[in-house]
């Protein structure tokens, strides 16, 4: 009795070169995968179902009914959404704001600034009066418009330090910049140009997850 062929398997055909996949029908020797399919990197574990490839991001986190959690920030948000997170968050310095969720809420400001303007200048108007240095002194009209403008304005401080602080938060930079707004004319124009910067995935060190 003589040993098998090296060359040969044990059906008797032929074991190809090493690398290269048997002919068409023929299987392929034990242990290694038939042809078309991809092999396995050394060393490299296939990720478990459900979870994402090595190296590639995770989605967003969901909560129930798959909705992103109050702590996360939310990408894509859209501005009654925005507006209405802005306001549960009001004082919450912690995690991250995308984009979206920031400039939907300083448009929705800018707007309702600019309606309360008019409104108070159109509502000043009976009964005003001009100073020797041309300063219009707007009527008694203006009292109850002005009076709603400046609870509004001192209303939001607070909120908008909070947003403005997890926007910089969401590109990886520390709530503290904000200070750089006293600086003047220049401090306000950097974090303008700060906030138009997208999301960077470091910042998620900045997320305190919660229930």
């Amino acid at each position: 009795m003589t040993d098998r062929n090296d060359g040969a398997d044990q059906q008797g055909g032929a074991v190809p070169p090493y690398g290269q996949q048997p002919p068409y029908g023929q299987q392929p020797p034990y242990g290694q995968p038939p042809a078309g399919y991809p092999q396995q990197q050394a060393g490299y574990a296939q990720p478990a179902y459900g979870q994402p490839p090595y190296g590639q991001p995770q989605g967003p986190p969901s909560g129930p009914g798959g909705a992103v959690p109050l702590w996360a920030p939310l990408y894509g948000a859209g501005p009654v959404v925005a507006v209405k997170r802005f306001f549960q968050k009001y004082a919450d310095f912690t995690g991250r704001a995308s984009r979206s969720e920031y400039w939907w809420v300083v448009l929705a400001n800018s707007v309702l600034y600019l309606v309360f303007g008019v409104v108070g200048l159109l509502a000043g108007l009976p009964g005003s009066t001009t100073d020797y240095d041309g300063t219009l002194e707007p009527g008694p009209g203006f009292i109850p418009v002005g009076f709603v403008f400046a609870i509004l304005l001192f209303g939001t401080i607070v909120p908008f330090l909070s947003l403005g602080a997890r926007r910089l938060h969401d590109i990886d930079l520390s709530g503290w910049l904000l200070l750089l707004n006293i600086v003047p004319y220049l401090g306000g124009f950097v974090i303008f140009i700060l906030s138009l910067l997208g999301n960077k995935p470091a910042g998620a060190r900045f997320d305190r997850p919660r229930a």
